[in-house]
């Protein structure tokens, strides 16, 4: 079904993508977590979660570490048993992971999907250009659950455009960008799913 998937977004891969920061400066703030996932197209057409990639990062040198964001995630930058890599090896496993999945579908480009998107993708980018490591994905455009959800379910907040479409939402697990990213491409997939798709 690739092909398939290849002609639904006009030749862009959606990637879901969600990080944890120090604060809501990409150019100063710290990229802290982030996690990715494909997304793939079953037999009957449907979209459907791929796999997954996720790492916590360790802040680049100069960093900043905004107090009231580290309590709101209850991230411990440098704490041994994150086992976090640093910055500069997360964009090029970020890379690699990206890369090999528009050749495994063969699409031409990745787009970013996220909820809130642009904070997402604002923060990738700049981790991108900080360690010198080529943009994965589009370079303005994003797939924004956040509009699609307001379109679609009158919801703006991720806890409840998932709450609508009885996909669930644990507040002990928010906040945690695997399972963010994982909540939110589940949403993604509900949402195209669930939507008359008008062909050429």
């Amino acid at each position: 079904m690739t092909n398939v998937l290849k002609k639904r977004f006009r030749g862009f891969l959606p990637i879901v993508i969600d990080v944890e920061t120090a604060g809501f400066n990409p150019k100063t703030d710290a990229l802290l977590e982030l996690a990715a996932l494909d997304i793939i197209q079953n037999d009957d057409g449907l979209l459907q979660l791929g796999e997954t990639l996720h790492d916590h990062v360790t802040p680049f040198k100069g960093a900043n570490l905004n107090p009231d964001a580290l309590e709101f995630n209850q991230i411990k930058p440098f704490h041994p048993f994150r086992f976090a890599v640093d910055e500069r090896e997360a964009m090029e496993k970020l890379n690699t992971f990206v890369n090999h999945k528009i050749k495994a579908a063969n699409c031409q480009k990745a787009i970013l999907v996220g909820h809130n998107a642009h904070f997402d993708h604002s923060f990738i980018l700049a981790a991108c250009q900080r360690q010198k490591v080529k943009f994965m994905f589009h370079s303005f455009s994003t797939f924004d659950t956040v509009s699609l959800s307001a379109l679609l379910l009158g919801e703006t907040v991720l806890a409840k455009a998932l709450r609508a479409t009885n996909l669930g939402y644990d507040a002990n697990e928010a906040h945690s960008a695997l399972y963010d990213a994982t909540q939110t491409a589940k949403l993604f997939c509900h949402l195209v799913n669930h939507t008359k798709y008008i062909k050429d």
